[in-house]
């Protein structure tokens, strides 16, 4: 699978060979959840509105400019000219308009509709102007703009909404951004190559030639990967990280992103319709003892939804490790359950979060499953699941609230505060850790940087040694 993308590191010149733990479902940013996808979209394929730098400040970028009404309802963009799609047509207002629409309608099935629930209109006036216009002022440009890339209009907008999963678009992307789509082998890789034509405006033509996403999703298989030179990035298990620095070729990456791990309860269906069952599972638990024992420091101990160095982040008190008051609340049962989780190896955290459980009252069935197949089970409209190990990717806004909040069947608060009071309150989520990055690196590539944007913000700019 590898081999067939290059032996070796030295022979790839400018391809840059990145590898990803479960194929990308979908390059359509309407409908990705998964979480590279949406950053293969938005900094490889598409482009934004706009797009936030490092500080997290957002800056112009299919939209070169905006302005504000004086009531701060009215939002006006003004589209950078210039911009083609890869088969040479123009990206105008039309397909601004229509993506925005398109996320709008809940037939579509976006994830991240709710973002959107104060947009009154958006109109087009013309091929340069997108006007949207919202029914209480706002505080800020919505965080949704910066992640929701802009499609084609006219290659998607015949079908109805609630079938564009079916759109040859999907299977055949015609992109704006810095790459071009150039192959997809399902299950096994996605290539892009470079966009010649990327106006200077919006960073110019990238550096690497080409840059392929391969699917390895046993982690052993990829640190073998990556030490033997066949992929340039893998993302990599903490207790590996001291073993990639050994290596002269390459080096670690560790940065920070917002990316909370927890059990969530689905509280539609016993036991976890019960508060004082979730609660129990989150007495019993220790979480220092997974940031040390599991993620070797690479991590903090989650005492909410929001990492503490993230805007609006709201304190409070932590449920503590009390085993004993676990068992008090089980009044001496024993409560079966099965917990999902992705992977395929020896699932050591769910061990951990097993061992902890069963001293108090809990027989847990751990259940592996591949990416796809998980997010299927955990993300479906049945919500196929009684508890789940889950890592949720985080957004600024504080928008992944809402969505996680749903998630476990509990009505969305209408504002972050609220949202972090009821996840206190209710435990519809018991967090473990706020991950950090951890990717292992051939140090070939240069002017790579990592933060809480992603793994790709600067892939535009990336470049390897000759």
């Amino acid at each position: 699978m590898i081999a067939a993308c290059g032996s070796g590191a030295a022979h790839r010149g400018r391809t840059v060979v990145y590898a990803s733990g479960a194929d990308l479902q979908s390059v359509n940013p309407l409908l990705t959840l998964h979480p590279f996808a949406k950053q293969v979209e938005r900094y490889v394929l598409l482009t934004t509105l706009v797009r936030y730098d490092s500080a997290l400040v957002p800056r112009p970028y299919l939209a070169r400019l905006w302005t504000w009404s004086a009531d701060k309802k009215s939002l006006t963009f003004r589209l950078q000219p210039g911009v083609r799609w890869s088969d040479g047509v123009p990206t105008t207002a039309r397909d601004v308009a229509w993506t925005l629409a398109a996320a709008r309608d809940a037939a579509t099935g976006y994830s991240r509709l709710n973002d959107f629930a104060d947009v009154a209109f958006v109109n087009d006036p013309n091929d340069s102007t997108v006007v949207i216009r919202f029914a209480h002022s706002q505080d800020a440009i919505p965080d949704v703009l910066t992640d929701l890339a802009i499609l084609p209009a006219r290659l998607l907008d015949s079908i109805p909404r609630a079938e564009l999963r079916r759109a040859a678009w999907n299977e055949h992307p015609v992109g704006n951004g810095p790459f071009r789509f150039v192959a997809h082998e399902p299950g096994r890789r996605w290539v892009f190559a470079a966009n010649p034509d990327f106006p200077a405006a919006l960073g110019g033509p990238p550096a690497l030639e080409r840059f392929i996403v391969v699917v390895v999703d046993e982690p052993t298989t990829k640190l073998a990967a990556l030490t033997a030179g066949e992929v340039d990035f893998a993302g990599i298990q903490p207790a590996h990280a001291a073993f990639v620095r050994k290596n002269p070729a390459l080096t670690v990456l560790d940065y920070p992103v917002i990316m909370p791990y927890g059990i969530v309860f689905n509280t539609r269906r016993p036991p976890f319709d019960d508060a004082g069952v979730r609660l129990a599972v989150a007495l019993a638990l220790d979480r220092r003892e997974i940031v040390d024992g599991y993620l070797y420091g690479f991590g903090s101990v989650a005492d909410g939804p929001v990492p503490p160095d993230v805007p609006g982040y709201a304190p409070f008190r932590p449920v503590p490790t009390n085993p004993d008051s676990a068992r008090r609340l089980l009044g001496g049962r024993r409560i079966a359950f099965e917990l999902l989780a992705v992977g395929s190896g020896e699932a050591a955290l769910e061990q951990m979060i097993q061992a902890r459980l069963a001293a108090v009252g809990f027989d847990v069935a751990i259940r592996q499953l591949e990416l796809t197949a998980f997010l299927a089970r955990v993300n479906g409209r049945q919500r196929d699941f009684t508890a789940a190990v889950v890592g949720t990717p985080g957004d600024p806004g504080l928008g992944y609230l809402t969505t996680l909040t749903e998630l476990a069947g509990l009505r969305p608060a209408a504002d972050p505060a609220r949202a972090q009071r009821l996840f206190r309150d209710s435990l519809p989520v018991a967090f473990l850790y706020h991950a950090r990055g951890v990717q292992g690196m051939n140090r070939r590539v240069s002017g790579v940087r990592m933060d809480l944007r992603g793994e790709l913000p600067t892939v535009a700019t990336w470049h390897t040694a000759p």
